[in-house]
């Protein structure tokens, strides 16, 4: 996957350089194909390294030691990196690429990044390694096939001395032993596929956790879509400086990288005197405190987009662009809760040999969460827009009223209150 991620590097350099050394049109066929073929090999790679290089991180620590394991169990630093290269991509290689050039804006990071794998295979000698599992979706397929094979297996009532979730009984069936006559009969009752562990089980359980997650991702994907169209309806003018409405995600990502020192240096010391929890809150409350504060953020939104039209249709003076940020540093601040808390959730919960994958669900949500977001802004604009009605979403956003915000502020609401009730059940390696 490096290698991916080095050539689609690669590419979009040449790509942005050629045209200064050869007469090629920018809008020229192949210079299209080479970008959108860089972009895609970046992409893929980019899903290949972001979940192993946190899952190898966190497998340099020892579980068995006490001091190690509360270090382990964290992922803030880890992301808070992460952040630190967000904010530079959009300051300084943004201001590199308009002021410079593409070509530089492109190589930049290409030989950080080369930089970076010298030191990674520098030091490949005093890693930790752990062994592979099965797959995840083997493992998955083969409790909904015990499970249904075992469909008329009544579950017992007394289930005290088993660690399980209350919900999603059904699958509890894939782990109770079947009587079995003949040597032919023992073998088929311990295949994987007719019996499977209790921890199996929950493993697939784990599933409507990710699912809460994709709809936080969606909110948040407010901040490159609609929240933009409703900066550039606004007056982006702060004293002699004209603020471009895409440049406000930088407070995104400034809300976490504040929001990662505080929680740790005083959240976390606060709510261990409160709960006696080592993490002070659990992995399953971080996620839920992450998802009211998207839906804050979507309700935040939407007061300023009533208030904006109100001011537009009173032929007031426009709203100032600068109402904007609180509702990049409340969704900023609801991504350092849920990202954290589901990249903690699904490596402590994934067998050992797996975490690299249970990273890449959490992983997948924010790309299932992309995806949502665009699904649902062309379902809208498609279904509102109708007889010559503008609909909710218009071109010129004055024009409509963007209920979409209240919408999805109502969506948040409703996938908390459904996490809730998942969470509340869930039974697991680490609940607490």
């Amino acid at each position: 996957m490096n290698g991916l991620l080095y050539q689609g590097m690669l590419i979009l350099t040449v790509s942005a350089s050629v045209p200064l050394i050869v007469d090629v049109p920018s809008n020229s066929g192949v210079r299209r194909v080479a970008v959108y073929l860089g972009l895609y090999l970046v992409a893929l790679g980019t899903g290949g390294v972001k979940p192993c290089s946190s899952a190898l991180g966190a497998d340099q620590f020892d579980g068995t030691d006490p001091v190690e394991r509360a270090t382990k169990g964290s992922f803030n630093w880890y992301y808070f990196c992460v952040n630190i290269g967000s904010l530079l991509s959009g300051t300084v290689l943004v201001w590199v690429q308009e002021d410079i050039g593409w070509g530089v804006g492109f190589a930049v990071p290409m030989v950080l990044m080369v930089s970076g794998l010298a030191v990674f295979v520098a030091g490949r000698k005093v890693y930790r390694y752990k062994k592979l599992g099965a797959s995840p979706l083997t493992r998955a397929a083969q409790v909904v096939v015990a499970a249904v094979r075992n469909y008329r297996v009544v579950l017992p009532e007394d289930t005290s001395g088993i660690e399980h979730s209350r919900q999603f009984r059904f699958f509890d069936k894939a782990a109770i032993v079947v009587p079995s006559t003949g040597e032919k009969g023992t073998a088929a009752a311990t295949s994987p596929w007719r019996l499977c562990t209790a921890s199996q089980v929950e493993e697939l359980k784990m599933l409507p956790v990710w699912a809460s997650m994709v709809l936080v991702f969606a909110a948040t994907a407010q901040m490159s879509s609609t929240l933009i169209e409703q900066g550039a309806a606004m007056d982006n003018r702060v004293g002699p400086f004209a603020v471009p409405p895409a440049s406000l995600a930088t407070f995104d990502v400034i809300s976490v990288m504040v929001c990662i020192p505080v929680y740790d240096a005083v959240l976390v010391p606060l709510a261990r005197r409160a709960t006696g929890k080592v993490r002070g809150l659990s992995q399953l409350q971080r996620i839920g405190a992450g998802l009211a504060l998207s839906a804050a953020g979507m309700a935040y939104a939407a007061l300023v987009e009533a208030r904006k039209l109100a001011l537009a249709r009173g032929s007031m003076p426009a709203m100032n662009i600068m109402w904007q940020p609180p509702a990049f540093a409340v969704l900023g601040a609801g991504e350092a809760f849920a990202s954290i808390g589901i990249l903690e959730f699904f490596y402590d919960e994934s067998p050992d040999g797996m975490k690299s994958l249970g990273n890449a669900f959490a992983q997948l949500a924010i790309a299932a969460g992309s995806y949502l977001n665009s699904a649902v802004l062309g379902a809208v604009a498609a279904t509102t827009a109708r007889r010559g009605d503008p609909g909710w979403i218009p071109e010129n956003l004055n024009q409509g009223h963007l209920d979409y915000f209240w919408m999805m502020a109502a969506l948040c609401l409703m996938n908390l209150a459904q996490f809730a009730y998942c969470s509340i059940r869930y039974r697991g390696k680490t609940i607490c």
